[in-house]
């Protein structure tokens, strides 16, 4: 008996050291090595490993993470690449993006519904800067916080605009269209507060109060609009968790 206990952990030490496929033996970003400034990185450059979305609409190409549309390859409605090795909570996250034509978003601490569907907070992405920056709760409470606006919703739902971010028109002057250049967007979430930077500026920042739908933790998702063909793309998205 003490022999075949000693072959069962020398096989046990061959899977952690060398793998089987099917086991998940791989570190997650969590797990990681972070660099001096406490990010790890949620994209490889190269591959959609550790994301998880509809083959027909996602793939890597120019190095980024590329949603894209066209009029033969329509999406019928919303549709997101998730990240699936983990959730987030208190968190801050930077990631550079483009788009070419229509609307995108980043999701965070949403829900995955079904199909590749999500609802929850976006950082709106907007080629026509209509939305630009600002936050919305997809499949929710809409319109939480419109660009240039510091807002605070109370326990009964109720959205107060309590003072101004940095100028919605210095955003969209700051802008990159995709033939020019990239963007940077940088979300910080910490317990009910919540901040958007595009470019260096403030967006919009926001205190929930809204105790039953302001979201603690969820997965974080990358978004595809349904509607006129388009392509958004992404990359260098580096995450931190914060502590409390």
């Amino acid at each position: 008996m003490q022999r075949r206990f000693r072959s069962s952990r020398r096989l046990i030490a061959m899977l952690l050291v060398f793998g089987l496929p099917g086991f998940a033996l791989a570190a997650k970003p969590s797990d990681q090595d972070a660099g001096a400034d406490g990010f790890v990185s949620l994209f490889d450059g190269k591959s959609l490993k550790g994301w998880e979305g509809k083959e027909a609409f996602w793939s890597v190409k120019d190095g980024a993470i590329t949603g894209e549309t066209t009029e033969d390859n329509p999406t019928k409605g919303n549709t997101f690449l998730i990240w699936r090795d983990g959730e987030v909570g208190d968190f801050e996250l930077r990631c550079k993006f483009r788009i070419r034509n229509h609307n995108s978003g980043i999701q965070y601490r949403s829900k995955e519904l079904d199909d590749f569907v999500v609802s929850g907070y976006q950082a709106d992405i907007d080629g026509t800067g209509k939305f630009l920056g600002i936050l919305y709760e997809e499949k929710g409470r809409g319109i939480l916080a419109q660009r240039g606006t510091k807002v605070e919703i109370g326990a009964d739902g109720e959205k107060k605009v309590v003072g101004k971010a940095d100028d919605g028109e210095a955003v969209l002057k700051s802008f990159q269209d995709a033939k020019d250049g990239w963007n940077e967007y940088v979300i910080i979430a910490k317990g009910n507060h919540l901040v958007q930077k595009i470019n260096g500026l403030t967006t919009i920042e926001i205190t929930d109060h809204q105790s039953e739908k302001a979201a603690k933790r969820g997965i974080l998702a990358l978004q595809l609009h349904a509607g006129p063909p388009m392509q958004v793309q992404f990359k260098d998205i580096q995450y931190k968790k914060l502590e409390k």
